[in-house]
């Protein structure tokens, strides 16, 4: 069973061409930046023991996170745009969502955790590093992946026995769980309903629940601390950039018009490329160590 998947261009050969080939540029430029943009924050987080703190290791996770995002489903999008028929297999469509499930979920409890992190930082600055020590760290990422695993599992073996028969293209960039499940023969109301529980609900409470923290967090700080304040207001960019299109996405599966395609591209290309623009634009310290890295690196490329 191969699924076809398409994108809804005007009829004329030579506008369809056109369009691809920019797209192909653009998707291309945005992912290279992105990937190149988190790699260097991982990096610069390992190497600068400045940056050896718990804010900067979970920093360093999203930046690795958001790697994975782009990175499981873009390049074939890309390359796919200069290839005249799209067509992605059932297990290749079942592995794609998986994956993108995982480094979802697991990136929405990271973003939990960082709140948490910026909670204890701000209202208990005495005993932060005490609370927030090495070892606490290792088992929140643990737990952190092992609930995006989790998240991605309970939905993936409910889809993957579905029967499938005739209707075989997907009008998206590529597979995930609303469209995938209306290829399928029988009737998904159920099914439908468990992803936009696991997904959208979860999503639209989560992002509920931060938003409202980071506010009270907001409070707090106003007039005590602009460091603090511009670092909170850097969390609260990614978190409406990540949690946006999720929860249209899922709470909306059946949307006809097109602005869950964008919104879903959003996610893949351009947040992975905005997440570490805004953590580095919004924190000096971060573009203090990007600069001590990028002269040691030029500085070893001289020597050899």
């Amino acid at each position: 069973f191969m699924i076809l998947y398409h994108l809804s261009f005007p009829p004329s050969f030579t506008t369809f061409l056109q369009i691809c080939i920019v797209l192909f540029l653009v998707f291309s430029m945005f992912y290279v930046a992105g990937v190149l943009g988190n790699f260097l924050v991982v990096l610069t987080v390992i190497a600068d023991p400045h940056l050896h703190s718990p804010m900067y290791f979970l920093l360093a996770n999203l930046s690795f996170i958001d790697m994975c995002v782009s990175s499981i489903t873009v390049p074939k999008m890309i390359s796919d745009l200069l290839k005249e028929r799209k067509v992605i297999s059932l297990q290749g469509c079942i592995a794609q969502m998986f994956f993108i499930h995982v480094s979802g979920g697991t990136e929405m409890v990271l973003l939990i955790v960082m709140a948490y992190d910026r909670y204890i930082a701000i209202c208990k600055p005495l005993h932060y590093l005490t609370i927030m020590n090495p070892r606490t760290c290792i088992l929140l990422l643990v737990v952190t992946w092992t609930i995006g695993i989790m998240h991605s599992l309970i939905q993936i073996v409910f889809v993957a026995n579905l029967q499938f028969c005739g209707h075989s293209e997907v009008d998206s960039f590529y597979c995930d769980l609303p469209r995938f499940i209306k290829l399928a023969c029988t009737v998904t109301y159920r099914l439908d309903l468990m992803v936009t529980a696991n997904s959208g609900f979860i999503s639209l409470g989560t992002f509920i629940t931060l938003m409202v923290s980071y506010a009270l967090m907001l409070v707090t700080v106003w007039q005590h601390s602009s460091g603090a304040l511009s670092t909170l207001s850097a969390h609260i960019s990614v978190v409406v950039l990540f949690f946006g299109p999720l929860i249209f996405v899922y709470t909306w599966p059946s949307s006809t018009i097109h602005l869950d395609k964008f919104l879903a591209i959003f996610d893949a290309v351009f947040t992975p490329f905005l997440n570490p623009v805004i953590y580095t634009f919004r924190n000096q310290e971060m573009k203090m160590a990007m600069k001590r890295v990028c002269r040691q690196l030029l500085s070893y490329t001289k020597i050899s």
